[in-house]
């Protein structure tokens, strides 16, 4: 198996027939076929099923093409670092945002990142927890903002914020007493609009209250999209239990209000992690030094709101 035969398929992938991956990758059409049909040969499985339209993965083929592409980074990755050496760290680097943290994370560590690093191309992708663990895993992401629940062990993480959570509502019509806070027993009988399993918050909730000895969540629907439970909570479907950072501008406008979480309190921990068996490109650990000060300012200066940051590394 040669690095070029895997560049050729991943091409074949990306263009969807033989002719267009030919053109980009500069070879003759029967040259790429003559190569993919070496590799699948000491595959033992077919990667493409091909039609008159083009052709399309088959099962083999998708599982193939996650390796290929983790491959072909880490080439990439390590002809970078040797690069970088003798100058500024410079290349490409994906980073993963579950989707209740990018609202706060987001546009400040690009500003940071292309302030600092201005020979690094940074990729920010935002996706559901499960879906960037194991992108983690397989070597598509360098690095990604995971949930510390006690399961980080197979990556190398640092827990970097406590986020508090809080019940999170549309402002009832009649005005009356307004509570400070709300017990997590009250908290969990609401009719709750949660991000299905195994994404978000949703482990850390069920566990809290399986440990203090409590009912499970009164769960009325799952919705893992945070626009979507943005406009459920707005049009008044239910309650969710989150920290306030994705909803910040309807709080703060009176559209929604937010109940801190007690009796216990409720925070979930925010770790910067990458896989423990790819080695991080120069241009990835500067990009994760570069996001931990992010993260600590952000803290400091009170604008990742109900979030401390936490000094102690972990995982290592």
């Amino acid at each position: 198996m040669e690095l070029r035969q895997l560049r050729y398929f991943v091409a074949i992938t990306e263009h969807g027939t033989f002719s267009k991956a030919a053109a980009k990758v500069h070879i003759a059409q029967s040259a790429l076929s003559h190569q993919l049909a070496q590799l699948e040969e000491e595959l033992g499985a077919a990667l493409f099923l091909r039609s008159r339209r083009g052709v399309t993965l088959t099962e083999a083929g998708v599982i193939f093409h996650v390796h290929a592409l983790s491959i072909l980074r880490q080439v990439a990755d390590a002809q970078a670092s040797v690069a970088s050496m003798l100058k500024a760290p410079s290349g490409r680097v994906i980073f993963g945002l579950p989707h209740s943290v990018s609202h706060a994370l987001a546009l400040p560590i690009i500003a940071a990142v292309r302030l600092e690093l201005p020979l690094v191309n940074l990729e920010l992708t935002e996706e559901l927890t499960g879906n960037l663990t194991q992108q983690l895993q397989a070597g598509a992401l360098h690095l990604s903002i995971l949930f510390d629940d006690g399961h980080l062990d197979e990556f190398l993480f640092e827990a970097l914020v406590s986020e508090r959570m809080s019940l999170i509502f549309q402002p009832p019509t009649q005005t009356g007493r307004v509570r400070a806070s709300v017990t997590f027993k009250d908290a969990l009988k609401q009719p709750l609009i949660l991000p299905a399993q195994p994404h978000g918050v949703r482990p850390i909730i069920e566990e809290a209250a399986f440990n203090a000895g409590l009912s499970p969540p009164n769960v009325m629907a799952d919705i893992s999209s945070i626009s979507i439970l943005r406009n459920s909570l707005l049009a008044g479907l239910g309650q969710t239990i989150l920290p306030v950072m994705p909803f910040k501008a309807e709080i703060e406008s009176g559209l929604l209000m937010s109940l801190p979480i007690r009796s216990p309190a409720l925070s979930r921990t925010v770790a910067l992690c990458h896989a423990r068996h790819i080695p991080l490109s120069t241009a990835a650990q500067a990009v994760s030094v570069v996001a931990r000060r992010v993260m600590k300012e952000l803290c400091q200066k009170k604008i990742w709101t109900d979030a401390t940051f936490i000094s102690a590394k972990s995982g290592d």
